[in-house]
């Protein structure tokens, strides 16, 4: 908390721009895996075996897209929020807040009360507490050093937090595999894990022929295969290269390289989910099938309350059963770090997007010190977390119990326009805000109404039959993703072609073909010349106007010591937050102007990173060939 001046916007909101690779890059990974992974992933390797890793691979591609594509574009903006990055492409401001608001509701929908939802059930299973103490207490813990540190104190947490969930996670793996008899045993051990109480004549509790393959039919599968290409790449895209929990954590590096690699970093721990994660879910099944695959939803329901299905407490039936005492507390490190790690992410984020789009917005002339104590409002964060507590049942009870799934299906629903407006803003120079604007809301009004009917028709248990409107029965969330993208970008283009060209300063160091335009600096030299000048007139009136007040200023001496000692509290408070306010007798230093966001990087280091970028593709490239 002590190591960046947590008093200005690029200290609290950014660590001052002075993080290196190791915790940009874990504190990326902490902040994607969290307690709703754990709980997520490996349920959906209990139900239905290893497709959802797709996902997981997908993300491998895109944050190394994010690293060489997207950060240069956003470095040299100097932008702080991506909200405040389409408010400087487009001009206007109804796109920032359109783009401020939706990123509020999809962390209520696929992050908060995920996150909480997962958290508190493996704390109900492992403990019998009830979900809400769990999740009030956790939260408290949470919320001080998300308000007090900001993103520094956020970011080396998560690295910390790394290393226990690593440590946890493959401690489990290693005892999973050797219970289940090593590779052979999950093998042959998944295919017959059928529980011994079915419903009759369906199939019910059988697992699925393709459990092992990535790349599933294209029109029966749950997973298919083209969908997967192309309708779950855009809103990965979104997630990976334009969400702002993921994107300021790279802009808070020193570096272009050192953002880099972070990404670097991230992808490499990407790889260990799999293994130490969907597959133990898989395990799960095989030693506990009655508990975990349990397919009569009253018998689910005595057994986890859920009568969609138990997978989701494969992981944490896992650690309850298979584990001794001192491990188990182990893993409860583990979910609790996962848990914690995600929340102040998003608080963090959340909180940024809320002061710098959203109240600078409507306070234009809001000083540095108000942006500071709205940036720490616990009140707002409260606000989302009673919203996304509210919506937890719903996350029960959607996508058959498959809580990984949930997640991704309302990601293809509101992310798909948002990827589309980023993507054209950062490689179409002649994209305007009028086309992104109306793009944007065309494409949520027909995302929310999929979404909407995905709420009203859930999906069929599979002893039920399939009366969903053919827009649901017929059409995948990931073919209607990829829908969604195409009618977003021919919004955008038509309307774009069809009004004015954006202004040049809308494009300068905005795009990837302009990104390394010069600074112009004049302007911004001669302001804060005029506000050095006017900050030492006033200080000289200030001073001539002194002598005569001087004997009022003694006799109020002894009024202002009780007035001190009733701030000494205050000032504990300032310190703890990193608030530092200046004397009013002290005149404020003329401000200097801002600096050219670099994007150079040093030759060797710029090899180094290029070198492993391509070993990492080759990696990613090769997990998804080989089990697709």
């Amino acid at each position: 908390m002590l190591k960046t001046k947590r008093s200005t916007v690029d200290g609290y909101f950014l660590a001052g721009k002075s993080m290196t690779w190791w915790p940009v890059g874990a504190s990326l990974f902490a902040s994607n895996i969290g307690s709703g992974h754990f709980i997520g992933l490996a349920g959906s390797g209990a139900a239905a075996g290893i497709g959802a890793i797709a996902y997981e691979w997908n993300g491998m591609f895109m944050v190394l897209l994010l690293g060489w594509i997207f950060l240069p574009i956003y470095i040299a903006s100097g932008v702080t929020t991506m909200p405040e990055y389409l408010q400087k492409r487009y001009g206007g401001r109804r796109t920032q807040l359109l783009i401020a608001v939706l990123y509020l509701f999809i962390y209520i929908f696929t992050k908060i009360s995920v996150d909480m939802y997962a958290g508190a059930l493996f704390i109900q299973l492992a403990l019998q507490w009830d979900i809400y103490i769990a999740i009030v207490l956790l939260l408290s813990i949470t919320a001080i050093y998300t308000v007090a540190g900001g993103l520094a104190a956020v970011i080396y947490t998560d690295a910390a937090q790394t290393l226990i969930m690593l440590a946890g996670a493959l401690t489990l793996m290693g005892f999973s595999f050797a219970k289940v008899g090593g590779w052979n045993g999950l093998m042959e051990g998944y295919a017959d894990a059928i529980p011994s109480v079915r419903v009759p004549n369906t199939t019910c509790g059988i697992p699925r022929d393709d459990a092992f393959n990535v790349f599933r039919d294209p029109v029966n599968s749950d997973l298919p295969w083209p969908g997967i290409l192309i309708g779950m790449s855009l809103p990965s895209m979104w997630y990976w290269c334009s969400d702002q929990v993921i994107v300021q954590r790279s802009l808070a590096a020193k570096t272009l390289t050192h953002a880099k690699g972070g990404s670097l970093l991230a992808v490499y721990l990407k790889i260990i989910p799999f293994f130490a994660i969907m597959l133990p879910g898989m395990i799960s099944r095989i030693l506990y099938t009655d508990e975990v695959a349990c397919a009569d939803p009253d018998l689910c329901e005595q057994i986890c309350g859920n009568a969609v299905g138990c997978t989701d407490t494969a992981y944490a039936r896992l650690v309850m059963e298979l584990l001794p005492s001192g491990l188990r507390g182990l893993m409860m490190a583990v979910m609790i770090a996962a848990l914690m790690s995600s929340l102040t992410s998003i608080f963090n984020s959340a909180s940024t997007i809320f002061t710098m789009d959203l109240w600078k917005t409507f306070r234009s002339s809001a000083s540095e010190w108000e942006l500071m104590i709205v940036g720490r409002q616990v009140v707002f964060v409260l606000v989302l977390v009673g919203v996304s507590v509210l919506w937890i049942p719903v996350v029960q009870a959607s996508q058959g119990g498959q809580l990984f799934i949930y997640i991704q299906s309302i990601s293809t629903y509101l992310q798909p326009p948002v990827s589309i407006v980023f993507i054209l803003g950062c490689f179409w120079k002649r994209t305007n805000e009028k086309g992104a604007f109306w793009g944007l809301a065309l494409g949520l009004v027909i995302g929310c109404i999929r979404m909407l009917l995905d709420f009203i028709y859930p999906q069929p248990q599979c002893y039920e039959e399939d009366n969903r409107p053919g827009v649901l029965k017929h059409v995948h969330y990931l073919y209607f993703s990829t829908l969604l993208s195409a009618i977003t970008l021919i919004v955008v283009v038509a309307v774009s072609l069809a009004t004015e060209k954006p202004r040049p300063e809308q494009i300068s160091r905005l795009t990837w073909y302009t990104r390394m335009d010069p600074v112009d600096t004049k302007g911004q030299v001669e302001l804060s010349t005029d506000r050095a000048e006017v900050t030492t007139n006033h200080t000289q009136a200030e001073e001539q106007g002194s002598n005569g007040v001087s004997h009022d200023r003694r006799a109020s001496t002894s009024s202002s010591v009780s007035t001190e000692r009733q701030s000494k509290l205050v000032s504990a408070l300032y310190w703890l937050c990193g608030m530092e306010r200046r004397r009013e007798d002290r005149p404020s230093p003329p401000p200097a102007p801002p600096a050219a966001c670099s994007l150079e990087e040093k030759p060797y280091l710029k090899t180094v990173v290029n070198i492993n970028l391509i070993i990492s593709l080759s990696v990613a490239v090769f997990m998804v060939g080989y089990w697709a």
